[in-house]
């Protein structure tokens, strides 16, 4: 089990399962919702994952046609990509774990579109956009 929450700890989660890869996303999209040169997420099963307080503080934001992104309206964190295609599972902001995952993230994608500040700065897999 892992347990994790919001920068305001109002937000509070746990995953009752195992943790899918972790990702480092480059597009202009994951680095806004994270202010940051890219976001990393892992994927979470719905049926693995508990929101233990703070629902009535996630919203949600439709920030393309089939994706929606959770944060905490109290302090702004990013906790959630929801791709309406895949609906048993989300993409899971792996900065919001309480619990160490003890696992690296295994890959780079949508590097073509990184921020020109940016420089990736390991050996791990790069792919232009999604593999």
């Amino acid at each position: 089990m892992f347990r994790g929450s919001c920068l305001c700890r109002n937000v509070r989660y746990e995953v009752r399962g195992a943790l899918g890869p972790a990702i480092n996303c480059h597009c202009s999209m994951c680095r806004k919702a994270h202010g940051a040169a890219f976001g990393t997420y892992v994927r979470v099963q719905r049926s693995e994952f508990v929101l233990i307080s703070g629902a009535e503080d996630v919203a949600s934001h439709a920030s393309s046609p089939d994706v929606n992104r959770t944060f905490c309206r109290r302090c702004g964190s990013t906790l959630q990509f929801i791709r309406a295609t895949r609906p048993d599972s989300f993409s899971l902001a792996l900065g919001t774990l309480d619990d160490d995952p003890a696992m690296p993230p295994s890959m780079h994608i949508f590097v073509d579109s990184k921020a020109p500040w940016h420089t990736i700065g390991d050996e791990l897999p790069r792919h232009a956009g999604r593999p």
